[in-house]
């Protein structure tokens, strides 16, 4: 998978923290501590919104189609 450069700025402290782990070896480099913290970053709020969406089901509604759908009295709605 390619990857494209870009220029950020952080905080000394920050970085200091960076090289740290990097110098400690749980980090092959300062840009792959810097990939994986985006990726995680992201990952969370793609769950935070699948959760927001969520909230906003009927649990009664939701129940009472599943239902239906196990009981066979309906199709399986198409998407």
């Amino acid at each position: 998978m390619s990857s494209a450069k870009i220029a950020i700025s952080l905080h000394p402290d920050a970085l200091r923290e960076v090289d740290q782990l990097v110098g400690g070896g749980l980090f092959p480099s300062r840009s792959k501590l810097i990939q994986d913290a985006v990726a995680e970053k992201l990952q969370r709020l793609r769950r935070g919104r699948l959760a927001r969406e969520c909230a906003l089901l009927d649990p009664a509604a939701e129940q009472a189609a599943a239902e239906e759908i196990f009981l066979g009295e309906t199709e399986w709605p198409a998407y």
